[in-house]
């Protein structure tokens, strides 16, 4: 479950820079929660090469988020949005720039 939502969590962040189809793919078995079947069934392919496309989409979420630091950023600065000393904040956030 804990990589679910991070999967969700990455694909936000990401999702622009992925293919039509490895967004399709994505959004079917992670948001409409289809089975590797009923998605390649929908799109007239083996159910391995719907696999195959989604390992291919997750390894490359998890390249985006190595190299661009998106996802955690995000949550660095909403931790940061929930503190009340001022003092800790502007040293959060002379870390994070």
């Amino acid at each position: 479950m804990k990589d679910f939502i991070y999967y969700n969590d990455l694909y936000d962040c990401y999702k622009e820079l992925l293919t039509k189809k490895q967004k399709e793919y994505f959004e079917d078995y992670y948001f409409s929660n289809l089975s590797l079947g009923e998605i390649a069934d929908n799109y007239n392919v083996s159910r391995n090469a719907v696999h195959k496309q989604l390992q291919i989409t997750i390894n490359k979420l998890k390249e985006y988020e190595g190299k661009l630091n998106i996802y955690k950023n995000k949550k660095e600065i909403e931790s940061i949005l929930e503190e009340t000393d001022i003092n800790k904040i502007k040293n959060r956030l002379e870390k994070l720039i």
